[in-house]
């Protein structure tokens, strides 16, 4: 009878250790589901991504809004979990209006701002008097102004960095009227102005080819950085290691190929040329 009795005590014990692994086993298959945000339609590198994460057991969800306005007090107010959709100016900037603390958790891509029209094929062509759509935001309405200087059509003040308003021109010999609109609008207004400065997700949105389309294309260099694509979370958030795997799920080679043929070749994989972060 001793003899049985620590034969089924070894049984027990046995079943409950394999119970518990099981139950470890299980839990650790557990699927988390992370919110992002992101503006536009145009999300097939993230949907790549949300495959690639599938591995991880994390389910990505895509939440899509329609102007840059949302995304951040959607994160802010947890909504969601994530945003992938401004550079670090944009994120700067509705930190200081807004008293929040999102931050940056990885670099995306660097996506060229250009000079769109559908009268005419090059900035020389400009007219005086012509009238030039620019986004209404402070950081890319300031990054519109220092792309049109940088295609010799106006001059800002220096002092203001990557940050001039229109009342910022000091010279604009060309007299061209600047006109503020909300980003999501700068691609449908063409058909009714001479040019309009289209950010480069907006202007795929809208079928048109950023290296192809663009009678003046943003260059990329060392002073493109402050303009690189962001991935954001809260400040609580930053060490959050199921994010990080979707940082990393997104630096892959894999999303190099996916970002070249949906943006025809107008976004760069910033981890490359700007660093993971």
């Amino acid at each position: 009878m001793k003899k049985f009795g620590k034969v089924l005590a070894f049984i027990l014990v046995t079943v409950f250790v394999l119970a518990g692994c099981a139950g470890g086993a299980k839990e650790s298959k557990k699927t988390e589901t992370v919110k992002l945000g992101v503006v536009g339609a145009n999300n097939e590198v993230w949907e790549s991504v949300k495959e690639q994460l599938k591995k991880e057991n994390i389910n990505l969800e895509i939440v899509e809004f329609s102007d840059y306005t949302q995304p951040n007090a959607a994160l802010s107010e947890k909504e969601i979990d994530l945003n992938s959709f401004q550079h670090q100016i944009f994120l700067d900037n509705y930190n200081l209006e807004h008293k929040t603390d999102l931050v940056s958790i990885g670099n995306t891509v660097s996506a060229p701002l250009g000079i769109y029209s559908d009268k005419l094929k090059d900035v020389k062509e400009l007219k005086d008097g012509a009238e030039i759509a620019i986004p209404n935001d402070a950081t890319n309405g300031g990054r519109a102004l220092l792309l049109l200087q940088t295609a010799g059509l106006i001059k800002v003040d220096p002092a203001k960095k990557q940050t001039p308003t229109v009342n910022d021109i000091t010279e604009n010999k060309q007299k061209l009227k600047i006109t503020e609109l909300d980003a999501s609008q700068t691609a449908r207004a063409l058909q009714d102005i001479d040019a309009s400065v289209i950010n480069s997700g907006m202007a795929v949105d809208a079928g048109l080819v950023p290296n192809k389309d663009a009678i003046f294309l943003e260059p990329v260099d060392e002073t493109s950085k402050p303009y690189v694509n962001i991935i954001v979370a809260r400040e609580a958030d930053k060490d959050n290691a199921v994010y990080k795997k979707i940082v990393e799920a997104y630096q892959q080679d894999g999303t190099k190929k996916v970002i070249k043929e949906t943006s025809k070749g107008a976004s760069i994989p910033a981890w490359e040329t700007f660093g993971k972060n």
